[in-house]
């Protein structure tokens, strides 16, 4: 390892560009909007070149290390440094692309916005938590990168603090998130206090050669999964997720897609070796995904914002990736099928969110009924690449989608519990509905919806700019139907021109935004046929396939079946256009509730938090903390004042005290001989 190497060399240009170029917009240049866009473009740039080449020309199937010792104590030694190998430069690769292509989206959706600066600031500092997690050689160093994370997402999300539900969301986001980031750094307290390393490969490599006793890898696994369930957004502390949707679209689809919510994923493909050795803690993983994927599922067939529908999409595709990795460890499978459908859900997810960020900048609404009787079928090239999208979603050949879905219900197959499969295959179908039900109402839109507030003027719902009421601390969220992404206090659409514009001009989409659009519909149109080569990236030799008829037959049914009821209840002449499930009142609700686990949430923050933990903690800071320290104080005044009559400014009365304490004094001492 040498100062002039390339790769050490590009590896920090990835970190120091980023966190470059956040430095110089925040402190110098956040006025001028044109030029902190040139920095975070050029610094979001040259990383995107990196991953490419690294990519392309590195040779990983022996991992590349570069480590420093960072803290060293008694046995203890915590590296720095950078790990590429086949799983971290996938990874480098696809976040650098998402970054790189938000930030050209960004250019005519943000364009007007007074923020526009501290917005580019922003996404670098994301940029450079991500990257810097991605290649991060030690579990120190990563959680450190992991908390930027959050914190990039904190500012992103409530970008626009003016409105109250966007500040509100930005919190909900940042605690929800701490909830999972204590188990996972308590995993990293018991991984340093009984293995002595921090160092991945080290840990992955004694988890594989069982020097590591059992207890500890599954303790170690089961806390470092509760960050995973935080940061991807799993049951039951996903409720952060879906409020994020306040942020501008483009955060939402650099955190919803291979980013952000990602990074739990990749954490857990990242320590598989760790995870697999524990049948405890796959199993564990496995429930908790499959809750999540059903759960996300039935919340996003009757949501009627569009970015809420993606973000539950998100939430139960990331459950999916995780069963599909869950069901390797069990089955002494390969972690190619989960990490396989996170790189093409990173196309076709933020495919989606971009595509509706262009809906949203034209019609000023988030709810698709407005879109729709509005024309939004007018717009044709979103149009026709978010339909690409949901095809990939719902797992329809030849996109992206149907190729790593049908990897992991193949994982899923070979669980002896065919349970796990049924329940994969039911998560496929709800997928199918939710999705063409945006489509289906986008492109053939009715004259009236009768369950979804359009009775009358549908314009009143797409208001320029809201303030609206947000999440707020309790951790619920009562405009549930409908959240325009627009900037408040600014009488203009997110164009930064007049309420409306567009209207006249159904064509006019900017190229800076069609370009990422076009670019995500090529990747999730040939991703499929990439499966090949990236599973022999990925694991050294691609494995021969043996098509399961049966299975592909039963998974394409229900993806089938999916968009063919959905058509029944959206997409027909005469489509009643209320869902299937609105025969089920109770059952509706429920869902339209999120399942009541906000109101979990409220209770438990009430009970537990406040009502326990707060009062005691209160108690004890004013009785003992503050008492203890007034206390002392009184003592101190209270034996002054005893003592100050001793000094009466009388020198008889002084002499006197003098010869009484001698006298006792010597009386004393005759006594003890």
């Amino acid at each position: 390892m040498g100062s002039c190497d390339p790769v050490l060399l590009g590896c920090l240009l990835t970190v120091f560009l980023p966190l470059s170029a956040f430095a110089l917009i925040m402190i110098f240049t956040w006025r001028y909007h044109k030029l902190s866009m040139a920095i975070s473009l050029v610094a979001s740039t040259i990383p995107l070149l990196i991953a490419w080449y690294f990519f392309f020309t590195l040779d990983v199937k022996q991992p590349i290390i570069y480590n420093f010792n960072w803290l060293v104590s008694d046995q203890v030694k915590v590296p720095f440094g950078f790990l590429l190998d086949p799983t971290s430069v996938l990874m480098f690769v696809i976040v650098a692309t998402i970054s790189w292509l938000v930030q050209i989206y960004s250019i005519g959706y943000m364009g007007g916005d007074p923020g526009f600066g501290r917005y580019y600031a922003d996404l670098s500092l994301f940029a450079l938590a991500m990257l810097g997690l991605v290649i991060s050689s030690g579990l120190l160093q990563l959680y450190i990168f992991w908390e930027l994370v959050g914190l990039a997402s904190y500012l992103l999300i409530g970008f626009w603090y003016e409105k109250f539900s966007a500040s509100e969301a930005g919190k909900k986001a940042f605690v929800v998130t701490r909830f999972g980031d204590i188990g996972f750094f308590m995993g990293l307290v018991f991984l340093t206090l009984y293995f002595g390393s921090l160092d991945i490969a080290t840990v992955n490599s004694a988890a594989l050669t069982a020097k590591m006793p059992p207890w500890l890898i599954t303790t170690s696994a089961l806390l470092i999964f509760c960050g995973i369930m935080g940061k991807s957004a799993q049951f039951p502390i996903h409720v952060w997720l879906p409020d994020a949707m306040e942020g501008p679209t483009p955060v939402s689809a650099l955190l919803h897609s291979a980013t952000m919510v990602a990074a739990g994923v990749f954490l857990l493909t990242r320590l598989f070796p760790l995870f697999a050795a524990s049948a405890t803690a796959m199993s564990v993983v496995l429930v908790i995904s499959t809750i999540t994927l059903l759960l996300s599922s039935t919340i996003g067939m009757v949501a009627t914002d569009i970015k809420q529908v993606w973000a539950y999409s998100t939430v139960s595709q990331l459950g999916f990736m995780a069963m599909g990795l869950s069901a390797a460890g069990l089955a002494a499978g390969t972690l190619f099928p989960g990490y396989y459908h996170l790189t093409t859900h990173a196309a076709f997810k933020a495919l989606l969110f971009l595509c509706s960020g262009v809906f949203i900048h034209h019609f000023g609404t988030n709810d698709f009924f407005v879109m729709a009787t509005q024309g939004g079928r007018k717009l044709l090239i979103p149009m026709a690449t978010i339909t690409i999208a949901a095809l990939a979603l719902a797992g329809i050949f030849p996109f992206a989608g149907f190729f790593s879905k049908e990897a992991i219900l193949g994982a899923l197959a070979h669980l002896p519990n065919k349970m796990w499969l049924v329940l994969g295959l039911f998560g496929a179908f709800l997928t199918a509905y939710y999705a063409f039900r945006v489509i289906f109402v986008m492109l053939f839109p009715k004259e009236k919806y009768d369950k979804y507030h359009l009775e009358t003027d549908p314009h009143a719902h797409a208001p320029a700019h809201s303030h609206g009421h947000g999440p707020g601390p309790g951790f619920t969220h009562d405009d549930a139907h409908i959240h325009p992404d627009a900037k408040p206090g600014h009488e203009h659409d997110e164009s930064g021109h007049g309420a409306g514009h567009g209207h006249d001009e159904p064509h006019g989409v900017p190229w800076v935004m069609s370009f990422p659009l076009l670019v995500l519909a090529g990747f999730t149109l040939i991703l499929g046929f990439c499966q090949g080569s990236l599973e022999k990236y990925l694991l050294g030799e691609s494995a021969p396939h043996h098509i399961e008829y049966g299975l592909l037959v039963s998974a394409v049914s229900c993806a089938f079946g999916g968009i063919a009821l959905a058509w029944f209840d959206w997409g027909r002449r005469g489509a009643k256009c209320v869902g299937f499930i609105s025969y089920v009142p109770v059952l509706e609700n429920f869902f339209i509730q999120k399942w009541y686990m906000d109101h979990f949430w409220r209770w438990f923050l009430n009970t537990f938090i406040y009502g326990i933990f707060s009062r005691a903690f209160t108690y004890n800071d004013r009785r003992v903390v503050d008492g203890g320290v007034d206390a002392v104080a009184f003592s101190t005044v209270g034996s002054g004042r005893l003592l100050s009559f001793i000094q009466t400014a009388f020198l008889q009365y002084n002499l006197l005290f003098m010869v009484l304490v001698l006298a006792g004094v010597g009386i004393y001492l005759l006594m003890g001989r």
